[in-house]
């Protein structure tokens, strides 16, 4: 076999005194060659990213440091190369793309200035020659009108364009390997199909080496030559992807494959005649006339949701479809009255409520909750968790003291310990604050739940614990339940009716079972097709 490209062998990283433990990552050993993708797959704290960063010389330091090992690339040791060769290395012979291009790529630079500060560090090349190559880049990695992303900053792009705008320039230098830390993790479905087709193409014309880190077992079976399993900094297997996907052998392993929300629908229902809540011709829009004390320019008005009718009959779980942007969470915020329609009707228990004034519409929330995407985000950090669960109930007039029995009962409905109500947000990992969120959107005793992509943000395994916890509940309060998600694996295992929409508009609704099994519209089929991992038998 040829020399690998990168050799670790015995890598340790040390944590700060006062962490759970000692080591990150212990006695890690890992070869990458030319030409080959490695998956490196585990939950969040498994070390993986760490791992990463520790090939860039990227560890916060002094806090967390490499203790042991070696990093063999080209015969250099990487833990013992000094800072100036190690700044020649990153981009030109290494490079690395980051889980989050927002907070990764400098927000006061255009795009074209941020992939010239590359040619300018590397290279000796006339201005004319820089801007001439990174167009290319940009046109390589298939963004559309490369000229006017040059001259965009990154709050001005997708989170898709963002992330292309990185590859371009992570690959700007044809390094001889490349490092892909999640990079797929926050985006939809076809989104996320074709930045894997392009980091394949790359990897097809320079023989790259790619070490690709990721939770996402579909995308494994996609793009991996072999794997390797993390568990709390450890390396727990590895081989070859059919032998790890389809043979595995550590427990650890056989419980994330096991975890992983399966593409079979779940059979059709009976379904009852009442519906809870019903849409029509909804509509939203953004934008429009702009202005600034007078001053200003004319935006074309943006259709978030267009001429929207769905219905959510009681006992029965709806879900809604679609790539970023195309209205999800927009409807679902409209429905519950988070912000106003433009046009349009909801009825919720057979009452209009758009037009409800505040008052009259408080008294109707509380028949509908939400539970939201980020939970750290929606749960007030100054809060303890049982003032959290209990305001709800308060403000609707219940008293303090049985407000408060009831957020204790409902903590151990969602399964955290009584000690939970005295502590704050932070104290809490993703997956717990998610059942923080899901217990303050029950305490008013609710028939209809929304859940705007409540497991996106965690790892397989407590994904797989918030999604059965939802469907029980849901069973045993007869709750209804609009469920958004960009998963359609997730849609498949929680859902009786899905609802898909494209650019605001609804283009399909049906039977879970029937829409996934018989999609009639164009882009359903575009999204099925999408879906990573989907002639994956899993093990």
């Amino acid at each position: 076999m040829s020399t690998p490209l990168l050799s670790i062998s015995d890598l340790s990283i040390l944590l700060p005194d006062g962490a759970d433990r000692c080591n990150a990552v212990a006695e890690v050993a890992l070869t990458l060659h030319s030409g080959e993708t490695v998956c490196i797959v585990g939950e969040s704290g498994s070390g993986k990213s760490l791992t990463a960063r520790a090939i860039m010389g990227l560890l916060p330091a002094p806090h967390v440091r490499v203790g042991s090992g070696v990093i063999d690339f080209g015969g250099e040791d990487l833990t013992k190369v000094d800072y100036e060769r190690l700044r020649n290395i990153r981009g030109s012979e290494i490079s690395m793309i980051f889980q989050e291009p927002m907070t990764a790529l400098n927000p006061v630079m255009t795009i074209g200035d941020q992939i010239d500060e590359i040619f300018r560090f590397h290279v000796s090349m006339p201005s004319e020659e820089r801007q001439k190559r990174a167009l290319g880049l940009l046109e390589d990695v298939n963004l559309p009108d490369p000229s006017r992303i040059m001259a965009a900053y990154p709050h001005e792009l997708s989170g898709g364009q963002r992330q292309r705008s990185m590859i371009a320039m992570a690959l700007a230098l044809g390094p001889k390997i490349l490092i892909a830390d999640e990079p797929t993790t926050a985006l939809d479905v076809t989104t996320q199909a074709q930045i894997l087709r392009l980091i394949k193409d790359m990897q097809r014309r320079l023989g790259t080496g790619v070490l690709f880190i990721t939770h996402d077992f579909g995308v494994v079976a996609d793009i991996a030559d072999r794997v390797i399993v993390m568990q709390e900094g450890l390396i727990v297997e590895s081989g070859t992807s059919t032998q790890v996907l389809n043979k595995p052998k550590h427990k650890y392993t056989k419980s994330l494959i096991a975890a992983i929300p399966r593409l079979k629908p779940r059979k059709a229902r009976k379904r009852s005649k009442e519906v809870v809540v019903e849409t029509s011709v909804l509509h939203k829009s953004f934008g429009g006339e702009r202005s600034f004390f007078g001053f200003g320019k004319k935006a074309h008005a943006v259709d978030a949701v267009s001429d929207v009718n769905i219905e959510l009959r009681k006992g029965e779980t709806l879900g809604v479809v679609g790539e970023s942007g195309s209205g999800k969470s927009t409807l679902a915020r409209c429905i519950i009255r988070l912000i106003d329609s433009d046009t349009g009707m909801v009825k919720l228990n057979g009452v209009d409520i758009t037009s409800l004034k505040r008052n009259e519409m408080r008294q109707h929330r509380k028949f509908i909750q939400m539970v939201f995407q980020d939970p750290f985000a929606s749960l007030n950090p100054r809060s303890k968790v049982g003032d959290i669960i209990s305001q709800g109930p308060m403000l609707q007039g219940i008293e303090k003291t049985k407000a408060h029995q009831r957020a204790r009962e409902l903590l151990d409905v969602v399964g955290l310990d009584s000690k939970a109500f005295d502590r704050f947000p932070h104290e809490f990992s993703g997956g717990q604050r998610q059942r923080i969120g899901i217990a303050r959107a029950l305490a008013l005793d609710p028939d209809i739940l929304v859940a705007d992509e409540p497991v996106s943000a965690l790892d397989v395994s407590i994904q797989a614990q918030i999604l059965d916890l939802l469907d029980q509940i849901r069973k045993e309060m007869d709750l209804s339940m609009l469920f958004i998600t960009h998963d359609l694996r997730v849609a498949a295992q929680v859902c009786d009716f899905v609802a898909v929409m494209q650019k605001g508009h609804v283009v399909e609704v049906g039977a879970t079972n029937k829409l996934f099994t018989q999609p009639q519209h164009e882009y359903t089929k575009s999204l099925l097709d999408a879906v990573p991992g989907k002639e994956w038998h899993f093990a």
